[in-house]
């Protein structure tokens, strides 16, 4: 099958993972770097061999040669490079969070046409861990979903001796905080995992800024948010129940459970080693737990999973992962998020 002619936008941090990831992959051909930074873009081609580079995202955007292209760019131009590269055919993959908003999502949905989109809040559902949760929540022996929690707390170290990127914190850049850089994560792994059967419709949720006792620890001007809780009322009554936070003054946490009318699942969204524990309900012995899957899983799965999929999607002709339309309901959800928490009261999802 002929290689899909990759070129990456963005040669940072996580421009060189999906550099490595083409690499690794018979199905794309690296072709084109782009980086403002000579100083980026140069080592990262004569690493990999790739024979163009460009200062410009428009100059490889506009290379005719290329078929796909990684917007590995900050939110706030992520639309803007995506609608242009959808203008001249080519096929998109979205660092994530996808964009600022929901209509932005529905920007590139509008200009997408036939082309394959796909963005990278898929990343943790490549994992043997979480393909393993959907097979067996596809098998239907939870029952009708009633239930889906995540809680998630990164608690505050010394003070750094680096502060993190001015985007990572800050509204105009990355439309938002924690709920941006890690909230989409979850949001699309839980409604993944779920097959994207679960239909939100109801948010309630509250957000905070940084502790002022650890204000230090992040860049001067930072506005958006490192805690967020919330509530998510579904189609037919399932709730989703969500909380992550980082910089928290709170010991580290991490659980993850679904629960159905037959049992609940234990589960795990980032852990290499990982097993799966299904509670049955037993009308005779109460709950069973049972050893659904467990294994050890090679992380560098996380990083080349989207490319992957995207170079699998085009030559396959099929949806990726997730889609730019899964990508919008993960958007809605958290743009919700943030009405209601502006607010004081429960909304509803857009769409």
């Amino acid at each position: 099958m002929k290689p899909v002619r990759v070129g990456i936008i963005g040669c940072g941090v996580i421009g060189k993972h999906h550099a490595a990831a083409a690499h690794s992959s018979e199905l794309i051909e690296l072709a084109a770097l782009a980086d403002l930074r000579e100083e980026a873009v140069q080592p990262l081609a004569g690493q990999y061999n790739v024979p163009k580079t460009y200062r410009e995202a428009e100059e490889l955007i506009g290379d005719e040669s290329i078929e796909a292209v990684v917007v590995a760019m900050p939110a706030h131009l992520r639309t803007a490079l995506a609608l242009a590269a959808f203008e001249t055919g080519k096929h998109v993959l979205t660092e994530k969070p996808v964009a600022l908003n929901a209509t932005e999502v529905q920007q590139m949905i509008d200009a997408q046409g036939d082309l394959v989109a796909a963005c990278c809040s898929s990343r943790y559902r490549f994992l043997p861990s979480a393909q393993a949760a959907s097979e067996f929540i596809g098998s239907g022996q939870l029952g009708d979903i009633r239930s889906v929690h995540c809680r998630n707390f990164s608690p505050a170290r010394g003070r750094p001796e680096s502060l993190p990127p001015e985007w990572r914190l800050k509204k105009s850049l990355n439309g938002g905080g924690i709920l941006m850089n890690w909230g989409c994560y979850e949001i699309d792994y839980l409604l993944g995992i779920t097959l994207w059967t679960l239909n939100p419709q109801t948010v309630f949720a509250q957000t905070w800024q940084i502790s002022e006792r650890f204000r230090s620890h992040i860049p001067t001007g930072s506005d958006a948010e490192t805690h967020y809780t919330a509530l998510v009322r579904c189609e037919g009554g399932a709730m989703i129940s969500m909380e992550r936070g980082e910089y928290m003054p709170a010991r580290s946490r991490s659980a993850w459970q679904i629960i159905g009318e037959n049992g609940s699942l234990e589960l795990f969204m980032t852990s290499g080693d990982a097993s799966l524990v299904f509670c049955r309900a037993d009308d005779a012995n109460g709950l069973v737990e049972e050893l659904v899957w467990e294994g050890t899983a090679d992380n560098s799965v996380v990083h080349s999973g989207p490319l992957h999929d995207l170079a699998a999607a085009i030559r396959g002709n099929r949806e990726p992962k997730t889609s730019l339309k899964n990508a919008l309901v993960v958007q809605q959800i958290s743009d919700a998020i943030y009405a209601s928490a502006e607010l004081g009261k429960a909304v509803e999802i857009s769409g």
